[in-house]
């Protein structure tokens, strides 16, 4: 796609600590993002709390704030360099959950700036259980493959009804987070107790989704970019064993 010349500066928004398990793809894609945007003609601003990542190195941005990524210290950021445009889709769970607080909070409004490469709407469809449910169960039958049953809960009284109607053993997987946190599979009723109020917890609406398991059919996944003008290109294939 053509670069857009109404964007001249970008804020990225890095994923913070890298912990076993995440965040250090996040490292290596925001770094390369930044390199491109500036190789644009771009002005990059950073923001991420981790001084230790390459993504934090001086000649990346232009400039680059080792803070907190919460939405208070972004806002001031903002509003000291008046991007164009704020990139959250290369940072982790940690950015697109930033990204959607300040545009529900109206910052993004107040200082103009366009939320790029995932708008708050496309955020929420992919992060919010209950949300992709409804969008996998639209989409036309010659596309759509059957999908394990699923009920989405935001307490444990509903947790445990779910788990009674699924069957167990049942799959936890909270809202708007990213590397298993607060997911797992719960075998029984003390198992459901431990690993829903874990995941109710993590969630940052308090919502999760309780899946009917598929434990031992073979499971794919394909790893999939696309854009708005639907060209795809499929990234790797894995087997999970």
């Amino acid at each position: 796609m053509p670069r857009r010349d109404d964007i001249t500066s970008v804020l990225v928004i890095g994923s913070g600590p890298i912990i076993i398990g995440q965040a250090c793809e996040f490292d290596y894609s925001g770094t390369q993002a930044c390199r491109v945007l500036r190789d644009e003609g771009l002005r990059v601003v950073l923001v991420n709390s981790n001084p230790a990542t390459i993504m934090t190195d001086p000649e990346l941005a232009d400039a680059t704030y080792v803070e907190p990524i919460t939405p208070e210290v972004v806002e001031r950021v903002i509003a000291q360099e008046r991007p164009d445009a704020l990139l959250a889709t290369l940072g982790g769970q940690t950015a697109l959950n930033l990204a959607l607080t300040l545009a529900d909070t109206g910052v993004l409004d107040k200082y103009d700036v366009e939320l790029i490469g995932a708008s708050a709407e496309a955020i929420v469809a992919g992060e919010n259980r209950e949300s992709f449910k409804r969008i996998v169960a639209s989409l036309p039958a010659h596309w759509r493959a059957e999908v394990a049953r699923s009920l989405s809960c935001t307490s444990m009284p509903e947790c445990l009804a779910a788990a009674e109607d699924l069957g167990y053993p049942v799959v936890v997987r909270p809202s708007f987070t990213m590397g298993g946190a607060g997911s797992g599979m719960a075998h029984d009723e003390d198992q459901l107790q431990r690993i829903a109020s874990a995941g109710l917890a993590a969630s940052p609406i308090t919502q999760v989704l309780l899946e009917e398991s598929v434990l031992g059919w073979k499971e794919y996944e394909l790893e999939v970019m696309r854009d708005r003008a639907d060209n795809v290109v499929v990234v790797c294939s894995i087997e999970n064993l």
